[in-house]
């Protein structure tokens, strides 16, 4: 099992590696010059070049990377005069002669922009959108598992006709486009119905200029988010469901005369769950992702507003700091799913 786990561990540090790496490449080789971004068009060709190398930019591409994967290492071994020591939080575990051995938190470097911590600026951002994934995902599995649950047991019913409509609209419409009729309805043409905001995040501040958490902007951005996984969790759970339905131990307890409620929920579901969780889980990661668009759609302030801002700013070091934390949740949670397969089916090999 151990064997297992470390070779998955391996191969989600090589697509890491290979995803920072990629995104490195294509962002320093366009045609942007981000330290004239930092100061503007106006500013002369000496402040210019003294930025871009500060920033590292007059070195060949293949340096840069090594340079961002030594930044990124928990592990390095640098000069003890090595300047760049005094970037990292940091704790020496050994010295060899001028050199030292340092274990460090990985170090995204600052803002082009700002000139804040990388780190900082993610630090605020992700929360926002951890909340929203994982309240959409809660969402998609509670009513994709009852809509499953409802077409599996009630066949030919227009509770089951109700359930394939709602997981197919669902399936067919991108989260942006949920996300933009959402606001138009809801928001927009209902708001004085609703008393939902067109846009707005989580923390907003007061007339008194203290943060605040406005929980109903969660509302509609939690729905848009998770339709799509909703279609995903009800055709899962259906399918699971069906598949149970025709065992031999449904029609024993049918033959005993337990109530159909009591062989749905304690008998049926319970063994149907496997496939449906890892699928749940499955689609958290993606909807990490998704949230990228939702939270522009609403303005909510999160990881996705805040990436696309550095995208538009050229601001390289926030982008890359985004990809790598989306990267490595996707990697993490594939692993975790792989284990819960592995440790649940026994038809598949460590």
């Amino acid at each position: 099992m151990w064997q297992y786990i470390i070779k998955k561990i391996a191969y989600g540090f090589i697509i890491i590696v290979t995803v920072v790496c990629t995104i490195s490449s294509i962002i320093y080789l366009s045609p942007v010059d981000p330290a004239r971004l930092s100061f503007g068009q106006l500013s002369d060709a000496k402040t210019v070049e003294s930025k871009r190398k500060s920033m590292g930019l007059d070195q060949p591409l293949s340096k840069q990377l090594l340079y961002y994967l030594r930044d990124l290492s928990p592990v390095n071994i640098l000069g003890a005069d090595n300047i760049a020591i005094a970037n990292y939080s940091s704790f020496k575990l050994l010295g060899i002669g001028n050199k030292v051995l340092l274990v460090k938190w990985p170090y995204m470097r600052e803002s082009y922009q700002s000139g804040r911590a990388v780190s900082a600026i993610l630090y605020e951002a992700i929360p926002v959108t951890l909340i929203l994934a994982l309240l959409s995902i809660i969402f998609a599995a509670v009513v994709g598992i009852s809509l499953g649950i409802m077409s599996a047991v009630r066949q030919g019913s227009w509770l089951e006709q109700f359930a394939l409509f709602i997981s197919t609209i669902g399936y067919s419409l991108p989260s942006y486009a949920t996300a933009i009729f959402f606001a138009i309805v809801f928001a927009f043409l209902l708001g004085p119905i609703t008393g939902l905001n067109l846009t707005g995040s989580l923390f907003e501040l007061n007339d008194n200029g203290d943060k605040v958490i406005i929980l109903k902007n969660l509302i509609l951005p939690v729905l848009a988010l998770g339709l799509r996984p909703v279609s995903i969790v009800t055709q899962l759970t259906r399918s699971a469901m069906l598949d149970n339905l025709s065992m031999p131990y449904v029609r024993t307890a049918r033959a005993k005369g337990l109530a159909e409620s009591s062989i749905t929920y304690l008998h049926v579901l319970k063994n149907a769950l496997n496939p449906i969780i890892t699928g749940i889980s499955g689609w958290f990661a993606s909807l990490i992702a998704g949230a990228f668009f939702v939270e522009n759609v609403f303005n909510f302030r999160g990881l996705g507003a805040v990436t696309v801002k550095a995208l538009l700013d050229f601001d390289i070091p926030v982008v890359l700091g985004a990809v790598i934390f989306t990267c490595v949740m996707f990697v993490m949670i594939n692993i975790i799913v792989d284990i819960l397969y592995a440790l649940t089916d026994p038809r598949i090999k460590y």
